[in-house]
């Protein structure tokens, strides 16, 4: 199966309102949708959007493995395995809650950066996978943070959008030293 190529920042594509998908079982969406597994799992993504693969369609993809975190960014940002490979056609979000959690996140059109994003604490999703069989489960901690994610693709917005302070937005490598600075109660900047 092909990997497909990954919209980055600044595509036009991942700018858009994606379109509704006619046909969850259809032979398209099907092959789309095992393309969009390989290509995720070559870049060692947690998730996907049909609009990161240059296919303005509402189809999303997700896992939540537990052995992917941010090293040093602590327990709170460990995935949630609750979460299988998961495809999710059409989807659709109930905010169960007014909380919001801040997490780290990264993003496969967004290549090396990482930044602090608040999202809400519990939702309900629901859509179809590629047999046509509905989907509807409630989320919390990481499953909740990728699905809002990946969602958002659908709707042309990527995270940095959702970011409240923007000076938590950091290259990946240098997120260790972010890290080992809170852990040790220490400036982040030099004092003079």
């Amino acid at each position: 199966m092909p990997i497909l190529k990954i919209a980055r920042m600044g595509h036009p594509m991942l700018t858009r309102t994606a379109q509704p998908v006619p046909n969850p079982e259809g032979p398209r969406v099907k092959q789309l949708v095992r393309n969009m597994v390989e290509t995720m799992k070559d870049a060692d993504g947690a998730g996907l959007a049909a609009p990161q693969v240059h296919v303005s369609r509402r189809v999303v993809i997700f896992q939540a493995p537990p052995e992917r975190s941010l090293p040093g960014l602590g327990e709170e940002e460990a995935f949630d395995h609750s979460a299988p490979l998961t495809v999710l056609i059409n989807p659709e979000i109930d905010y169960l809650t007014e909380e919001m959690e801040e997490g780290w996140e990264g993003c496969l059109s967004v290549p090396g950066l990482t930044g602090l994003v608040p999202r809400c604490a519990h939702i309900r999703y629901r859509g179809y996978d590629t047999e046509g069989t509905p989907i509807e489960r409630e989320a919390r901690g990481f499953h909740a943070r990728v699905v809002q994610h990946e969602c958002d693709h659908l709707d042309g917005i990527l995270y940095p959008q959702r970011m409240t302070d923007l000076s938590k937005l950091m290259f990946t490598s240098e997120s260790r030293h972010w890290a080992e600075a809170l852990a040790q109660d220490l400036p982040l900047e030099e004092e003079l």
